[in-house]
């Protein structure tokens, strides 16, 4: 074999190893390019999606006011209520931990009240208590606000910890059997069992932590609410909640100003954030000042959320007497409040169940007396402060607002 036959056999096989190299090169970068279209391409659905689902509820809105316009109003409501009151299991309480709470000599004396109760008649989810008899009042609705901090419209994050968290947290209960609308604020530094989920969404470990970070875990909408709904079911004692409503701190100048504007006298110096929030200057808030009201805290204070859980709580109480005001001049308010903060609000509670709320805002009395806040500890843990509540406060505060007193036959 001559010189120029081996160039001849050799080279086409050297530019085939040549090819070959270049296309393997290519190969990991083509993969990626691949899986960064298909990520963009997911992104896209989920946000087209996403303004799908707020489509369908401004069209299932629209559809609801037709119902109620062939309908009837109170077939509306009539359907609202029914939902509502289906929704939670109030089965789920477990409120016997009377020996925790009571000493061997009054424990012994209302062991032998339960025996002697159990042989005439004793009904499951009764629960005694200083030597008196309780039960739950099912006639009663409970909701769970929460106020997330951030201000913007609600949107759906990955999944770990930026979810937002709840930095003001109410129970809200409708109570029909006394006409009441109560109030029962919850620390949002209050420790309990926190669920700790990992970035795919899976369950981690339970761990002691204050109750507000429990909502930065999930999606940021109705997982991440759930998640919450739970902890504070928890904290007391499987309480049923029958809805929730998760609203962006953003929202706080448009709720305000719906109902025309909020007044209170200021509890404390704000004025490097608004001047006209001077302690104990009287100030009909509206717009922005509204916000730095409810929302500011100086975390270089100690126990500022405790104070600002006070402000809170004022602000409630003016704001609720507005919204009755307003709404008895013009009972669309709420529905139309509904609507405007809907962006920036995830909730389980539909439209026809608004409907039925709606009037109850203006036939139920509320005052000062009907607020309740929990009783405990402030102390500063390793990094942030904890809240730890008083147990039996907590119990004998959840009899007062949950349960009534069962009569008993002086017989039995």
């Amino acid at each position: 074999m001559n010189i120029r036959e081996w160039n001849w056999r050799i080279i086409p096989a050297r530019k085939k190893e040549k090819k070959t190299g270049r296309f393997e090169k290519n190969k990991e970068h083509i993969k990626q390019v691949k899986r960064r279209k298909r990520k963009e391409w997911i992104e896209h659905i989920k946000e087209k999606m996403l303004k799908h689902k707020r489509v369908l509820i401004v069209c299932g809105s629209i559809l609801i006011c037709l119902f109620v316009a062939l309908c009837g109003v109170g077939v509306v409501r009539a359907i609202g209520r029914n939902r509502l009151y289906s929704r939670a299991d109030t089965n789920q309480l477990d409120m016997q931990l009377e020996s925790e709470l009571e000493n061997e000599e009054e424990q012994e004396d209302i062991e032998q009240t339960e025996t002697e109760t159990k042989k005439s008649e004793w009904k499951e989810g009764w629960v005694k208590y200083k030597g008196k008899i309780y039960e739950y009042k099912e006639d009663i609705l409970t909701f769970l606000i929460m106020g997330i901090d951030k201000e913007s419209d609600v949107k759906e994050v990955k999944e770990g910890t930026d979810g937002g968290q709840a930095d003001a947290l109410f129970l809200a209960v409708v109570d029909s059997t006394d006409k009441s609308i109560k109030i029962v604020g919850i620390n949002r530094n209050s420790m309990t069992d926190i669920k700790i989920y990992n970035e795919e969404g899976n369950y981690v470990d339970t761990v002691k932590a204050q109750i507000a970070v429990q909502h930065g875990f999930g999606n940021g909408m109705e997982e991440s609410c759930e998640y919450q709904k739970e902890a504070v079911e928890k904290l007391f004692y499987g309480l049923p909640i029958h809805g929730y409503a998760a609203i962006n701190m953003s929202a706080i100048e448009t709720i305000n100003d719906a109902v025309g504007g909020v007044e209170v006298t200021v509890l404390e110096d704000l004025t490097k954030k608004d001047k006209s929030l001077v302690k104990d200057e009287k100030v009909h808030l509206k717009g922005r000042n509204a916000f730095w009201y409810v929302q500011y805290r100086d975390t270089n204070v100690f126990a500022s959320a405790d104070l600002r859980l006070a402000r809170q709580k004022q602000y409630l109480n003016s704001f609720i007497a507005a919204a009755k005001k307003a709404a008895k001049e013009d009972i669309s308010v709420v529905l139309n409040l509904y609507q405007a903060i809907m962006p920036q609000m995830v909730t389980d509670v539909s439209l026809d169940e608004v409907a039925y709320l709606a009037p109850i805002l203006l036939d139920y009395q509320f005052g000062t007396e009907n607020f309740y806040m929990m009783e405990g500890e402030m102390v500063m843990g390793e990094q942030f402060e904890e809240f730890y509540p008083d147990e039996t406060a907590l119990y004998e505060m959840i009899l007062e607002v949950f349960y009534e007193e069962v009569e008993q036959n002086e017989n039995e």
